[in-house]
């Protein structure tokens, strides 16, 4: 998949595409389906699909710290979509411009730049400074350039909406199962393993750390997964959360992950840490004794389950 970072990155070889619209989070069952659509349509056009988003996501820009928290971040993102078999995904930085730009430059941006074959947007998509472009605008465009606009359908499960926003509920929630079909697979997070304040080895429990790079985790507390990215998956016990004990407020969210009987050293490495099951709340303790207490009574419980599931 070819990644187009930025409007003035456009080639030839990007245009006459088959084109959706959208932030994708998480590249759930809903996208999936859309992403199929994309591309039977494309392969019948004999042309490119390809994907609009923006960066960072609009939410994010108008309400900053208080935007919902991100399912992927943009690199997770990437890679899921890769693997949907998209073949252009079209970054657009969204700033004041961005905000700015009037329908008809949006429309140009399809027609001129990309000379798009066929659109793909939601029937409630909005579009243009103060939001005025809508799906009427686009199809009255398609009629005067020549391509085609469809509406995607919404996919269901047990009679709701699949949505990102229901994803992150069943996370806060710990039902990790539910989060699990709606996602279509497990949900996982993946990143650069960094060094920390090596407070787990002070406890006798050393951990991986691993950047979220984000102002919210979609998840919070202690849970059940597996590490890939080594030589096999190997279990473990993870804590998602910002450290309540040790660290005064107004820190990131950190995912630290102690690995069941491994050696080894993990700096570096790039790994995905897959989330099983939620064992508890992340927790303030009166001190280090009984957090270390904690910390070794989540790792047996770990034990426990592990062994029970094999």
């Amino acid at each position: 998949m070819r990644v187009i970072r930025g409007r003035h990155n456009i080639r030839a070889q990007d245009q006459g595409c088959v084109i959706t619209i959208g932030n994708f989070d998480g590249v759930h069952l809903g996208h999936q389906a859309i992403l199929r659509k994309v591309k039977r349509v494309s392969e019948d056009l004999a042309c490119p699909s390809l994907l609009i988003c923006f960066e960072p996501q609009p939410k994010e820009f108008f309400e900053s710290f208080h935007a919902p928290a991100r399912l992927t971040r943009f690199r997770e993102k990437v890679e899921q979509l890769s693997l949907a078999g998209l073949d252009r995904l079209l970054c657009l930085q969204f700033n004041a411009e961005t905000r700015g730009m009037s329908v008809e430059d949006f429309i140009a941006l399809l027609t001129e730049d990309l000379k798009v074959k066929a659109l793909f947007v939601g029937d409630d998509f909005k579009f243009g400074a103060d939001r005025q472009g809508d799906f009427e605008a686009l199809t009255t465009a398609g009629a005067a350039h020549g391509f085609s606009v469809d509406n995607f359908s919404t996919l269901t499960h047990d009679s709701e909406r699949i949505s990102s926003t229901r994803i992150r509920g069943c996370l806060a929630a710990g039902d990790m199962p539910q989060a699990e079909i709606l996602l279509g697979r497990p949900y996982a997070i993946s990143g650069r393993v960094v060094y920390g304040q090596q407070l787990g080895r002070t406890l006798g429990v050393p951990t991986a750390n691993i950047q979220l790079h984000r102002y919210k985790a979609p998840l919070s507390g202690v849970y059940l997964v597996k590490m890939l990215g080594l030589d096999r998956p190997y279990p473990g016990v993870a804590n998602v959360g910002v450290r309540p004990t040790v660290e005064s407020g107004g820190v990131k969210p950190i995912l630290e992950v102690h690995l069941l009987d491994f050696e080894g050293d993990l700096y570096g490495r790039q790994v995905e840490v897959v989330f099983i099951e939620k064992l508890r709340e992340e927790q303030k303790f009166s001190g280090l004794p009984a957090l270390k207490a904690a910390i070794h009574n989540d790792i047996e419980q770990a034990r426990r389950r592990f062994e029970q599931a094999s």
